[in-house]
């Protein structure tokens, strides 16, 4: 059988009801796995396995919101807002697909790679949050009332203003790269001495087909006078959703940039965003990501100022033009590992890096790597469960995987092979011998 979820220790939190219902959950899922690999499939008993796995969700979800609120659990607030946003918008997301394709193959199959990933992440980050264990991504957010109220003005300002039909996609985006996008930076000065920070992305394709349009443009390239243009509207936007916020009120700017890829990740890393919305124009994808005063202290990116405005956005615009590169994707948990890596590979490559296995499945998702270079010894999420996760989803099955280990005895190495993984590579290897490898391995695929 190729596709299960394998229970470990790890999963254990402590909480024997909890991990009881952990159990069972990764049961059902494994049953619908089976149920998928066989030849002839029976659509109506996978949709019995669909609604039993919805039903005991639900029933799971209820029983450990009793329990977290019977130890005065802090986090409960925010652990149940995630259990609402899977089961009020993502698991009804599914079953609306389900039922449309009268439960087709490939949407039995999108049900359970989605399933399957938010489990396994939500068990061992969320759920192992209850007992300390783990801290909880999305501590920053705002309350659920506000996330709201700002997904409807953006959605009403898409439309409003460029005619797109817009849906969320969500709620916690944590700056994954999706294609070649343009990240916008205004920090605006508050009237208590702080700073309040809004990131605008846009994917390049969304630009054409609203500001270039707009414009005439005749290009399908990024040029100053887009740029330039993009600018502008970016800034009515974020005017328009402070006039809708009265207790935001529109301060002064004080500071705009244009960053690149990797001065936008420096966001995510040094701070949680307290809005986080990632959405589906139909024309390209639009985050919209607000942070907390104080989060770029020592600056990122060249101030623009209406003196070199121009020269700023020319340069922004010459060193954004495309450059054909393969995609690498590095997976690990050190941030030393992933630095290290992306400095030897990324003269040649498009390197993105995610630190665990749920942050490679939305790195995979926004933005298809050529090749994924996997940590196979991960605290959380190991590198066997993340190969696993990324096998589960049909459109990912097909991406080669190379093993990342710092185990060369026999046995480690039988282990990891026996996943049959494109290839496994040694951490100890010098830089320029791994940077060799991933070379030869194109080079066989260009044969």
């Amino acid at each position: 059988m190729n596709n299960q979820l394998v229970w470990q220790d790890r999963f254990n939190i402590g909480v024997d009801l909890i991990d009881k219902e952990h159990k069972k959950l990764f049961r059902i899922i494994n049953r619908l796995f089976a149920l998928m690999e066989q030849e002839e499939k029976n659509p109506w008993l996978c949709q019995e396995v669909i609604k039993y796995f919805r039903d005991h969700a639900m029933k799971h979800f209820a029983e450990e919101e009793v329990y977290m609120a019977s130890i005065d659990y802090q986090g409960f607030e925010m652990h149940k807002r995630i259990h609402d946003d899977f089961r009020k918008k993502t698991l009804p997301a599914l079953e609306k697909e389900l039922t449309q394709t009268r439960y087709s193959a490939d949407a039995v199959n999108h049900f359970l790679g989605v399933c399957a990933g938010w489990l396994i992440g939500h068990t061992l980050t969320e759920d192992r949050a209850i007992t300390g264990r783990t801290i909880s991504r999305w501590s920053n957010l705002l309350p659920e009332e506000e996330q709201a109220a700002m997904k409807q003005t953006i959605i009403q300002l898409l439309n409003d203003l460029f005619r797109l039909k817009s849906r969320l996609i969500s709620e916690s985006y944590g700056g994954e790269k999706f294609g070649n996008g343009i990240y916008y930076r205004l920090v605006y000065s508050a009237e208590y001495g702080k700073e309040w920070e809004t990131v605008l992305v846009f994917e390049e394709k969304l630009l054409m087909s609203t500001i270039g349009q707009i414009m005439g443009s005749k290009t399908d390239q990024l040029n100053t006078v887009l740029v330039n243009a993009s600018r502008y509207a970016a800034k009515q936007f974020v005017n328009c959703i402070n006039e809708r916020f009265p207790s935001e009120k529109p301060y002064e700017i004080k500071e705009e940039n244009l960053l690149t890829y990797e001065q936008f990740q420096q966001v995510f890393e040094r701070e949680n965003p307290q809005f986080s919305l990632l959405f589906d124009t139909g024309e390209g994808y639009f985050a919209y990501c607000a942070i907390a005063p104080h989060l770029l202290d020592d600056g990122i990116g060249t101030p623009i100022l209406a003196e070199n405005a121009m020269n700023e956005v020319k340069k922004y615009v010459e060193k954004e033009k495309p450059v054909i590169k393969k995609k690498l994707l590095i997976v690990d948990d050190s941030s030393v590992m992933l630095q290290a890596m992306k400095e030897f590979l990324s003269p040649e490559y498009e390197v993105s890096l995610a630190k665990s296995g749920m942050a490679a499945i939305r790195c995979i998702t926004l933005d298809r790597p050529n090749l994924i270079l996997l940590d196979y010894e991960m605290p959380v999420c190991d590198g066997r469960q993340t190969l696993e996760m990324i096998r589960s989803e049909e459109d990912f099955i097909d991406i080669p995987v190379i093993f990342l280990t710092g185990r060369s005895d026999a046995e480690s190495i039988r282990n990891v092979m026996s996943l049959k993984p494109a290839g496994y590579l040694l951490k100890s290897l010098k830089p320029e011998d791994i940077k060799k490898n991933v070379n030869e391995f194109f080079e066989k695929q260009n044969r």
